[in-house]
């Protein structure tokens, strides 16, 4: 069973990652509207937050870098990465969506 604790430093360090993983796929693309910008956002937030421990392990392990990084930057990385994920995976099947959706009406 997953240990839920009240850690608030891990649980900061994880909304941080979230939030940097967010504000960097800002630049890489770039959303057309405040409400995508502001759904993908929050989608970003929540994904970091609550996929990144295990993103963090998952890339630490894949990079070796385990015996190296401390849970903090485990956690930080990857919620960093995940965010950046689901700001990439809405913001492309947002765009898909808005090309090929017109095309059927």
């Amino acid at each position: 069973m997953t240990d839920l604790s009240n850690d608030a430093g891990l649980w900061a360090t994880r909304a941080l990652g979230a939030s940097a993983g967010a504000a960097v796929s800002l630049v890489y693309l770039l959303p057309k509207s405040r409400l995508e910008a502001a759904s993908r956002f929050f989608t970003g937030l929540a994904c970091g937050t609550i996929f990144g421990g295990p993103t963090g392990i998952w890339i630490a392990e894949r990079l070796a870098l385990v015996d190296r990084l401390s849970a903090s930057e485990v956690v930080l990385s990857g919620s960093a990465a995940a965010s950046l994920c689901a700001w990439w995976g809405l913001g492309i099947l947002s765009r898909i969506a808005g090309r090929y959706g017109a095309r059927g009406r």
